[in-house]
């Protein structure tokens, strides 16, 4: 009875901590978002920081190389992706007029098959004024972020430079090789991510780029690039990113267009998700389907459109830091596949027999 109440004290304890927790990190949102985007982008290029080094580069020389990269294709996306935003949303109120008048045109050719529906409800039911609003203000958001460039570009450096003594300190500091296998199996984990879906999403953004040059969409290269961005969105990323680009084909050329362009981003996004994405993942992170949607949703009501694009990187540090306890370690299985559990099952039978 007494080891019943001791857990259920715990389980109460662990979940107010939760909730304490997830609630200071959505309150301090305005402040955590520019820094785990620099995080994010530090993790991205730091294989690259790890390759220059190996050619026995000076410590700063790498790093200066790595981020004038990293400035480099910043300037480029912001002047192409930056005024394709300004003039896309100078165009809504004319593409909005265009959705306004087939939603009319659906409507009369519904009531002459004897489908009669209140126009008011109609209209509240299908806003296409709120529809390309809603789009432009996503563009806008991810532009608004850009706004801490500096910032983010400031901690990206500090970054890459404590990266290359931060092992050797956290072993003077803990002791032992605990914390120093922790953070290896967390960085390999996270840059194997990385890594593999930064190539998924470049080669998805090029080739709904060049479809959409193909079939004459406007604005091709900044729908290439929200699809690169938006292919980090486990799940749900990348029906996003086809969103606009079909809503346009069809207000720009026609339903037969909009058709061919659904079926570019349908055809691209089944071919790398299903065929490239696990031939080079692998094994894969371990994690449930589930865990990954939850964690999409939790990160993303949390930080927003950056804690989207980082759930999957948090998730596994959570669950890696749960796996390093053993109080804890049976959430981590819990987060995982299914793979975990035969591993603990092994080990345990292997430990009986010794």
């Amino acid at each position: 009875m007494i080891e019943e109440t001791s857990s259920f004290s715990r389980f109460l304890i662990f979940g107010a901590s939760f909730v304490i927790i997830v609630s200071g990190i959505k309150m301090a949102g305005p402040l955590l978002v520019p820094f785990l985007l620099s995080v994010f982008i530090a993790m991205i290029v730091s294989p690259i920081l790890s390759w220059l080094k190996s050619f026995r580069l000076p410590n700063g020389v790498a790093i200066s190389i790595v981020i004038s990269f990293v400035l480099l294709v910043g300037l480029i996306l912001g002047a192409v992706v930056g005024s394709s935003v300004e003039n896309f949303r100078q165009d809504i109120p004319e593409y909005s007029s265009k959705l306004s008048e087939m939603s009319f045109s659906v409507q009369q050719w519904l009531s002459q098959r004897g489908i009669i529906i209140d126009a008011t409800q109609w209209g509240s039911s299908f806003d296409p004024g709120a529809v390309m609003g809603a789009v432009g203000s996503t563009l806008a958001s991810f532009g608004n972020v850009m706004t801490n460039a500096v910032m983010i570009i400031l901690t990206v450096i500090f970054i890459l430079a404590e990266n290359v003594s931060f092992g050797d300190k956290l072993r003077r500091a803990r002791g032992g090789q605990s914390s120093q296998e922790w953070l290896s199996t967390f960085s390999r984990s996270v840059h194997s991510y990385l890594g593999i879906k930064a190539g998924i999403s470049f080669l998805t953004g090029l080739f709904i780029f060049l479809w959409l040059t193909i079939l004459g969409v406007d604005y091709a290269i900044l729908w290439g690039v929200l699809a690169f961005f938006l292919n980090f969105i486990p799940t749900v990323g990348s029906f996003i990113a086809a969103v606009p680009a079909v809503l346009l084909a069809l207000v720009q050329l026609g339903v037969a267009e909009a058709g061919l362009t659904l079926m570019g981003f349908v055809v691209v996004n089944l071919v790398m998700g299903n065929v490239l994405e696990p031939k080079w993942m692998g094994k894969g992170l371990n994690l449930s389907p589930l865990v990954v949607f939850v964690s999409l949703v939790l990160w993303g009501w949390v930080l927003g459109p950056v804690g989207m694009l980082l759930s999957i990187p948090l998730t596994i540090m959570v669950k890696i830091a749960f796996e390093s306890q053993e109080e804890t370690k049976w959430i981590g299985v819990m987060m995982g596949s299914g793979a975990d559990a035969g591993e603990i099952k092994l080990n345990s039978e292997q430990t009986g027999e010794d």
